[in-house]
């Protein structure tokens, strides 16, 4: 199933142009942290780099066609979604959440914007939202319902959140557009990026068409690595806005590209370049993260740099050399995607190893700073 996009770009030495990049890879492959690594690099739309080193499972190489679980890394595809409603006048997002999506309103959330959902500064209160297990409607249905965190004034703090806002952005698309949040992300975002192989909800027919093409996902053990059910057939059909995108990581890299070029990607417009720098810019900054345990600033929907808080302990940082306009973001203990504008550099890598959070930050901060001393940017 490889597509055109697939079959137009040439096999890359990972080892020749990232020589410290990739044996710090093989490194955390030995220590046991990841089994593979699939990377792409590129600098004023050039690749530079697309592949893998190690397995993506057992007996299976890591090469740059595989499909890998992009978990929170996908969050920035559900925000343009939000966005492209914004630049066509469809969406203010300093509006109530509950001018659209009315029952949204209960137990105190009145006040809550879209872009405190987007900033993470809505303070919903944790609850386990029933993914992948339960319909779209039921997990809708229980966040409407849920109450604020204790104290919470939205806006004045601020708290990651993996998934509850991100379901909510994705009914607020649904409403406005009336198709599903996986629907508008693949065939108005996706398809036209030429992300042909990815996807939010991958149908299970797909899923065993793609066969040895889907990576496995390991959860760190001392004992040794263990295997998630991320591909699993009702894990990969169940949609979820903030953390269920896969696909191989070069597509990862397109969507970057095009943010990086004011909204256009090989002549495809997918937003208006002041869309693309209102999304980018700080929006929340200075604010400590209650998640996260760190100072982090926040675009809408995308994480800025955030060196300036602590290069070494930033928790899914762009690397020391970054420039402090790059934006992005991670995935849970397994992935990054950034763009930085001052280099023209997008880079996307993933881990199909999750250690701990410490473990894993050090070692994508590490990465992300070889590369730009492989490519020679750190001066």
């Amino acid at each position: 199933m490889l597509s055109e996009t697939d079959q137009s770009i040439p096999a890359i030495d990972l080892h020749e142009v990232l020589p410290r990049a990739s044996a710090h890879i093989e490194d955390g492959i030995r220590e046991g942290l990841h089994k593979g690594v699939q990377l792409y690099v590129s600098r004023d739309g050039e690749i530079l780099a697309d592949g893998g080193l190690g397995e993506a499972r057992d007996d299976v190489p890591m090469t740059s066609d595989v499909l890998t679980f992009w978990v929170s890394a996908g969050k920035p595809l559900t925000a343009v979604a939000i966005m492209r409603l914004y630049e066509t006048g469809r969406l203010d997002i300093d509006a109530p959440v509950a001018k659209i999506i009315p029952e949204f309103a209960a137990n105190g959330k009145e006040q809550v914007t879209v872009k405190h959902l987007l900033n993470h500064t809505a303070g919903l209160r944790n609850i386990v939202i029933g993914w992948p297990n339960d319909a779209w409607e039921v997990i809708i249905n229980r966040l409407c319902k849920v109450a604020l965190q204790d104290d919470w004034v939205p806006g004045e703090r601020a708290a990651y959140d993996a998934g509850k806002s991100w379901y909510i952005l994705g009914e607020i698309v649904h409403r406005l557009d009336g198709r599903a949040i996986a629907d508008v992300v693949r065939d108005d975002i996706m398809r036209p990026l030429g992300m042909q192989d990815s996807w939010m909800a991958l149908p299970e027919k797909e899923l065993h068409a793609y066969g040895d093409r889907i990576c496995h996902v390991y959860a760190y053990k001392p004992s040794g690595l263990k295997i998630l059910r991320t591909h699993s057939p009702e894990v990969s059909a169940a949609p979820s806005p903030g953390a269920s995108c896969r696909g191989p990581i070069r597509e990862l890299g397109f969507f970057y590209e095009i943010l990086l070029n004011e909204g256009t990607r090989n002549g495809v417009q997918i937003l208006k370049p002041e869309t693309v720098a209102l999304m980018t810019q700080r929006h929340r900054h200075e604010i400590f993260d209650e998640t996260f345990k760190h100072t982090v600033d926040f675009g809408l929907g995308v994480i800025v740099d955030s060196n300036r808080y602590g290069a070494d302990t930033v928790p899914y940082g762009f690397g020391r050399h970054c420039s402090n306009r790059a934006f992005g973001h991670g995935g849970a203990r397994s992935t990054i995607g950034f763009a930085d504008p001052e280099h023209a550099l997008v880079v996307t890598a993933i881990a199909n190893g999750c250690p701990p959070e410490p473990i894993h930050n050090e070692r994508f901060r590490r990465l992300n700073t070889l590369i730009y001393e492989d490519l020679g940017l750190d001066r």
